[in-house]
């Protein structure tokens, strides 16, 4: 598949610090962190626990606030804003995959990619049982999440994300609570999904993930390390782990 659509979804970060506690309890997550990463990108960045992989994704979709520094996502800025004057810079531009897939469990997964429609307001619900057929779930909608795989439920997740159309796709360890086969079946979507010319950042331990990404972020100690540019990304169902 190839882009099909205005590439969207660029981020801008300059000297970027977000410190927990105070004092000699003092954490320093991100400390004076740039980057700058393309319309239409997909990223992944890496680094072990506690490298502030999780917060740099939590800043740059506007759930925490940086101490200092710049932030400029998707056209917006969101510097000197609390993450609850953000709520429709969230609700309009950001879509969230998360490793445990955070579904409703009393409600079918047509139902849990339509709430999301309900709640934000934006997005088409007459285009639900497209996004489940673009997950490959058309013929479970009105399944439970109980009643799916995890692989399914990450699928529900992945539509339910992606139908509000937001112009950059944030994923926290996507493929962590799957197997490989399942792991490799929605990297593949997330390629799809960012090859439609919405910008993909995925943050991840597995290092084999990022043959699939243009640009690879490393941190270390809330700092990036190297960022890598990759000329030739790999076809998601070509990588294992």
């Amino acid at each position: 598949m190839t882009r099909t659509a205005t590439a969207r979804g660029d981020v801008r970060l300059r000297g970027v610090t977000r410190t927990y506690g105070t004092g000699e309890a003092a954490l320093t997550a991100l400390d004076d962190v740039d980057l700058d990463l393309a319309p239409g990108e997909l990223t992944v960045v890496l680094g072990p626990s506690g490298s502030g992989k999780t917060t740099l994704l939590n800043v740059i979709g506007g759930i925490e606030s940086a101490d200092s520094g710049c932030v400029r996502v998707a056209g917006q800025e969101l510097t000197a804003h609390p993450p609850r004057e953000l709520v429709g810079f969230r609700r309009e531009r950001i879509g969230f995959v998360f490793q445990f897939f955070n579904l409703v469990p009393t409600l079918t997964a047509r139902e849990n990619v339509e709430v999301m429609i309900e709640l934000t307001g934006r997005g088409d619900r007459r285009r639900v049982p497209e996004l489940l057929d673009a997950v490959g779930l058309g013929d479970r909608a009105d399944h439970f999440p109980a009643q799916l795989s995890g692989g399914q439920q990450q699928r529900v997740s992945l539509a339910r994300s992606l139908s509000t159309d937001p112009d950059l796709l944030l994923a926290d360890e996507p493929t962590g609570a799957l197997d490989q086969t399942t792991g490799k079946a929605v990297l593949t979507l997330l390629q799809e999904t960012n090859r439609q010319g919405r910008g993909v950042l995925m943050v991840t331990h597995n290092a084999s993930i990022a043959a699939i990404a243009h640009r690879v972020v490393t941190m270390r100690d809330g700092r990036v390390h190297s960022v890598e540019r990759n000329a030739a990304p790999a076809e998601a169902h070509s990588v294992g782990w």
